[in-house]
């Protein structure tokens, strides 16, 4: 007898892979109507510039996923390129809330005394199209500068982390020494306007979150098309296996320099936006603490996730506004135990907790062991 076995029943592609092309434009659209929509009508003014705050570290949180989560390179130093990106804007800024009032200083030169002159090193940043490219251009040709000396010599690891942090702190040092032109250990302060809009006005503060929140959508949209491109998968090899890449014809100093540069300037954009969110800028934001900071929250939220990565950095920088003021002595210390737990017992961060459960679900026995039952004792027959 001829049994037939019955092919099992073919499922159109479409039906199992519209959800996956859906997922990421729909994920980006709740995002985009929740930092567009929901938390303008939701949160305060006070809320919202807080909000604003937290999305520029977001926007580095980026940077260091493409950086770190993809190139494994441990980025400890990006509180460098957010100060220039930072103090480029205030810069610019500044001497526009000078000229407003008729004055050819910021005003703390005048305060300082440093003459009548502007440093050289400033006029530039009178102009606005100069500023603004300033803001990304020049952290990006410092981190190219550095990669292309570092990366050159092999030098990676704990080795590349340190040179990140005295870089970090060098920076800090040097803008604290020069008080007359960079205003010292206060920095730049009490910014009023951003390109002819005044920051006092609530409504100029809302479009400035908007800015903030459209440009935090945008850089999550193109660093992810990096993420599943071929420099993206690149980038992974040469994370993994150094050699394997060089043997197949590619420069991995090359790779992760590209890397680093655009997680520069990613952090440059950063420090550029949250000068009108905050209307400051100083060396304690931009020396090795807040480093550490940036690193932090895209550990906690998953490095490799790029929406692990964001949420992670907005969910520590509330954690530190909010823990601060209750604990202001410890909060160092819960930040530090935040990046040694999220590292030590959770490398994937909370965005990998979800895979981390599964997988026990499925290590786990799912039925119950079959008892054994002895077998029926057999009956011999007699003649």
């Amino acid at each position: 007898m001829t049994t037939t076995t019955s092919s099992p029943a073919v499922v159109a592609p479409t039906s199992r892979s519209l959800p996956e092309r859906l997922r990421v434009p729909a994920g980006f659209a709740l995002g985009a109507v929740l930092l567009l929509g929901a938390a303008p009508a939701l949160l305060s003014d006070f809320r919202l510039n807080l909000l604003a705050k937290y999305l520029c570290y977001a926007i580095v949180a980026v940077g260091v996923s493409l950086a770190w989560g993809r190139g494994g390179l441990m980025v400890l130093g990006q509180g460098v390129f957010f100060g220039l990106g930072g103090y480029a804007m205030a810069m610019h800024l500044k001497l526009t809330d000078a000229a407003a009032t008729g004055e050819t200083l910021p005003d703390f030169m005048q305060l300082y005394g440093t003459g009548d002159t502007l440093p050289w090193w400033w006029k530039p940043f009178a102009d606005p199209a100069f500023a603004l490219a300033m803001t990304v251009l020049l952290p990006m040709t410092v981190a190219a500068l550095l990669g292309f000396l570092v990366f050159r010599r092999r030098v990676k690891g704990a080795y590349f982390a340190i040179l990140s942090q005295a870089l970090a702190a060098a920076l800090s040092i040097w803008l604290i020494g020069q008080q007359a032109t960079t205003g010292g250990t206060n920095g730049l302060t009490d910014i009023q306007g951003f390109f002819g809009y005044s920051l006092d006005d609530p409504v100029n503060q809302r479009m400035v979150y908007f800015i903030i929140a459209a440009v935090l959508l945008l850089l999550m949209a193109g660093v992810r098309q990096l993420f599943v491109s071929r420099f993206g998968e690149l980038l992974v090899a040469t994370r993994d296996s150094e050699e394997r890449v060089r043997f197949l014809g590619y420069d991995p100093a090359n790779v992760k320099l590209v890397a680093y540069v655009l997680a520069a300037g990613a952090a440059g954009l950063a420090g550029a936006l949250f000068v009108p969110a905050v209307g400051i800028i100083s060396p304690a934001l931009i020396g090795i603490v807040p480093s550490i900071g940036f690193v932090i929250g895209a550990a906690v939220g998953g490095r490799a996730s790029l929406v692990g990565a964001v949420l992670g950095a907005i969910a520590v920088a509330w954690a530190q506004s909010t823990l601060s003021d209750a604990l202001p002595a410890a909060w160092t210390y819960v930040q530090g135990l935040l990046f040694v737990v999220a590292v030590g017992f959770l490398p994937g961060g909370l965005a990998s907790l979800g895979a981390v459960l599964r997988r026990r679900r499925t290590a786990a026995p799912t039925t119950a062991p079959t008892p054994t039952t002895a077998p029926a004792p057999t009956t011999g027959e007699t003649a």
